[in-house]
């Protein structure tokens, strides 16, 4: 009887050994692979904020900050900072058709989707970056440094961004994130976000790891302290600063309207804009905040919710002068279009669980313990002439990058480690 059991115990102990190198292991390969935030925003290149030096030969595009003054020229350098959980990998594909149709410059991130996120951007964490290398396109998740991207592009980029209704935002965080961010797991009833927002003081950790997902994510992730006071006049002068050096907003409950915008600001053509909805979570998975909590969810992100406040204004002055007619036409034929080319394209005609999708290059990335991520499964018989657009307009924002080339070896081994252990 006492051999087995001490066969037993050394077996338990060889496994808690393993385990705690395994855990060491990836706790080192993590420590790598998101280095810690950068405190300040004093320039991370040697050469400071030096503009690039385009290649002899290169046109630089002169065009009307309206795309629909006459003979206008497609802007082709062009700035997205993508915000977190705002349907900006929808836009991102958008940038990655647009740019591999015409042959841009991507300046893509090294050895990860994102740039090092959440710290800072620096020019050093560009793919094959040399100084004074100029870029055509940047849009992959940072955490914004205007100097340092600044001096990545041609001085006449166009700079865009887009926003989300702040409470709408945290939820969708919430639950994206909710699992990678320690204090939440305080939380035991069955709704943890209502329970978080009955009292968020009491679990908040400003300084706890990945915290910055769960308070103002987007002055974050435009590279403001998101701790601010409300009452600080910072707040309302980085507001100010980001009216002056984004040349368009957009925002993600009027995505067509912005797409439009987006359009004439760039004189770019329809099928430039098309796209289908990409990383969306499954409608189960997507409780609808009440009226106290949404009010709760904004109190809780007070400086995002100054931000949206200031630019959804924007935006419809915008649409005034665009014309309210004009933009109703054009929204009606952005959709009519997208209707189109779903029905050549998606099989089914519409998303499906991540468990129904048929091929591995069309599964998109899934948060950390769960599948509520929606793909697509492209149609088996489709026309030469749209077989190419359809395959690039469903491709998750992963694979897509692989496909243009990007060294994502973190990426990869992260993935291989979430599927060896199941998570």
């Amino acid at each position: 009887m006492l051999l087995p059991q001490k066969k037993r115990w050394e077996s338990m102990a060889k496994g808690l050994v393993l385990g705690a190198l395994f855990t060491s292991f990836l706790l080192l390969l993590y420590s790598y692979a998101v280095p810690p935030l950068h405190a300040g925003l004093a320039s991370m290149t040697p050469e400071g904020a030096a503009p690039c030096s385009p290649a002899p030969g290169e046109p630089e595009t002169a065009t009307p900050a309206n795309g629909s003054a006459g003979g206008c020229q497609p802007r082709r350098d062009i700035v997205f900072m993508k915000t977190h959980k705002t349907a900006s990998s929808t836009l991102l594909n958008i940038l990655f058709r647009f740019g591999q149709k015409h042959g841009l410059k991507f300046a893509f991130p090294n050895g990860r989707n994102d740039f090092d996120y959440p710290a800072f951007f620096a020019r050093s964490l560009v793919q094959d970056y040399r100084p004074g290398a100029c870029f055509n396109i940047i849009c992959n998740h940072m955490r914004f440094h205007y100097d340092e991207v600044r001096g990545l592009l041609p001085p006449n980029a166009t700079f865009i961004t887009v926003l989300r209704d702040p409470a709408r935002l945290f939820e969708s965080s919430f639950h994206y994130f909710g699992s990678v961010v320690p204090f939440t797991w305080k939380l035991t009833g069955r709704d943890k976000l209502a329970e978080f927002l009955q009292d968020p003081d009491r679990y908040y950790d400003p300084s706890g790891y990945n915290a910055h997902y769960l308070r103002n994510l987007l002055f974050f992730d435009l590279g403001y302290d998101s701790g601010l006071d409300p009452s600080s006049p910072q707040v309302q002068e980085h507001i100010l600063e980001v009216e002056r050096r984004f040349h368009l907003v957009l925002l993600q409950e009027y995505f067509d309207e912005s797409l439009v915008l987006l359009k004439d600001l760039l004189c770019w053509e329809l099928e430039d804009v098309l796209y289908f909805k990409l990383n969306a979570r499954r409608a189960s998975a997507v409780p609808r905040l009440s009226g106290e909590l949404y009010r709760r969810a904004t109190a809780w992100n007070v400086l995002d919710a100054r931000l949206y406040r200031h630019f959804n204004a924007s935006f419809w002055r915008k649409v005034e002068a665009f014309g309210r007619e004009r933009m109703a036409r054009e929204v009606a034929a952005l959709r009519r279009a997208n209707e189109h080319m779903r029905r050549i394209c998606i099989d089914g005609g519409h998303a499906v669980d991540a468990a129904a999708i048929q091929d591995s290059a069309m599964q998109p990335w899934q948060p950390l313990g769960a599948k509520s991520i929606l793909g697509y499964n492209l149609k088996k018989s489709i026309g030469q002439r749209h077989a190419q657009l359809c395959r690039r307009m469903l491709t998750p924002e992963i694979q897509y990058l692989m496909d243009l080339g990007v060294n994502l070896w973190v990426t990869k081994l992260w993935k291989f480690i979430r599927d060896f252990l199941q998570w």
